[in-house]
């Protein structure tokens, strides 16, 4: 699963709750890929080499693997995501980082706050939210189906509890 539990101790005892999108690419992966994509590309200009044709064709490879490199590149950068939801006894609270930077917040009193699964009518099925202190906000949309319906299991039992 793509989230894990901590358990740390503040001035008060808390939970916190790691989210992040599933990324089947690591870094040493992604250099291998490129590496190897330009290799098999390259490989049918080798009859060409010494030739004007060469130079006719080098920019249209060279096109096409930093095309990839870019597409692949975007991808990784869009999925640089991380929410943290940080229960303790009195609180419930969510911080989203996004991958330009931007960091968005919900706070509510943990006692108010409600955990709300929307199987059909969200914009991905089995959406989670939390609703209270006035707004419902998602958490874990970049999850699959599955890992949503365990972490919504998983955050019932754990939210109407002690922190400790």
């Amino acid at each position: 699963m793509p989230y894990s539990w901590i358990q740390t101790e503040t001035t008060e005892p808390c939970q916190e709750l790691h989210l992040w999108p599933h990324q089947s690419l690591r870094p040493g992966g992604f250099v291998l890929f490129i590496g190897v994509t330009l290799a098999l590309v390259l490989l049918p200009l080798l009859p060409v080499l010494g030739t004007a044709l060469l130079w006719g064709l080098l920019p249209f490879m060279a096109l096409a693997v930093g095309g990839v490199w870019f597409a692949i590149h975007r991808s990784r950068r869009a999925a640089q995501i991380l929410e943290i939801l940080t229960l303790t006894d009195s609180r419930a609270r969510l911080v989203r980082h996004n991958p330009g930077g931007a960091v968005q917040q919900w706070d509510c009193n943990r006692h108010w706050a409600q955990l709300m699964m929307h199987e059909a009518d969200g914009p991905v099925p089995h959406y989670v939210t939390l609703r209270g202190g006035g707004r419902e906000v998602e958490i874990g949309a970049f999850l699959s189906e599955d890992e949503r319906v365990a972490l919504y299991d998983e955050l019932s039992r754990r939210l109407h509890r002690p922190a400790a």
